[in-house]
């Protein structure tokens, strides 16, 4: 097993891959690097600054903005408005990380790998599936389930790391029934961005996800856990 890690996008990146990847982890960099340049909201001349700053159109920008606008407009409209790039200004953070990292992990073609970054993940496995732990937000230290998982992604959304920074863009506020959401999925720019909405959503998390018809677990704010249907039956409760 071969192990990488670096930082980037303000967050580690890790990849775990089953023979030495050394060049493409580096194409997996550079892939990142050029997303942070142009997405970064906290880099005041990376494409999406000037954008909402109003200094540039969506036509200045490299194509791949106009798509990333796209897909949150996309999610402000599943979400029924809980989840926005739009308010109170321009920032795409939230679809920007998932989107990313599955469009890094494409330079990964041909390994066995698990991509991680900032908890996400893009696994593939042509044999022994990547077990990935869905950690508990009330103790860190513990697993709620254990995710096998072959060919996909997990996506995280909580407040165990970084505190109240997802809110109802309908009223922002912070929700106060979950505590996190986790979603697996064959694409980790849904799996990420689904997760967040549902987040968001606060009470509505699960029966949202039921509805679109996605698979997870949610981990309420009283610390009770609830696999949402229709659950993969590799999905194995740890505690």
């Amino acid at each position: 097993m071969k192990r990488y890690v670096e930082h980037v996008m303000g967050m580690p990146v890790s990849l775990a891959s089953r023979r030495p990847a050394d060049a493409a982890w580096g194409a997996v960099m550079d892939e990142l690097r050029w997303v942070d340049e142009v997405f970064s909201t906290y880099k005041s001349q990376s494409f999406i600054s000037r954008l909402a700053r109003g200094e540039i159109s969506v036509e200045d920008c490299p194509p791949e903005v106009a798509e990333v606008l796209e897909l949150g407009v996309v999610a402000e409209q599943v979400s029924d408005g809980a989840f926005s790039i739009r308010r109170p200004g321009l920032d795409p953070s939230g679809v920007v990380k998932g989107w990313a990292v599955e469009r890094a992990a494409r330079h990964l073609a041909g390994y066995e790998f698990c991509l991680s970054a900032g908890g996400d993940m893009v696994c593939q496995s042509e044999d022994e599936p990547w077990r990935i732990g869905i950690e508990n937000p009330h103790d860190p230290s513990r697993l709620v389930a254990t995710v096998p998982v072959r060919s996909g992604a997990v996506a995280t959304s909580g407040f165990a790391h970084r505190g109240a920074h997802v809110l109802d863009a309908r009223t922002g506020r912070a929700p106060s029934g979950v505590a996190s959401v986790t979603v697996v999925g064959p694409s980790l720019t849904w799996a990420d961005i689904d997760a967040t909405a549902a987040l968001a959503l606060d009470q509505r998390a699960a029966q949202w996800l039921r509805d679109r018809g996605r698979v997870g677990v949610v981990v309420w704010a009283d610390g009770s856990a609830e696999v949402v249907e229709p659950a993969p039956r590799s999905l194995v409760s740890s505690v």
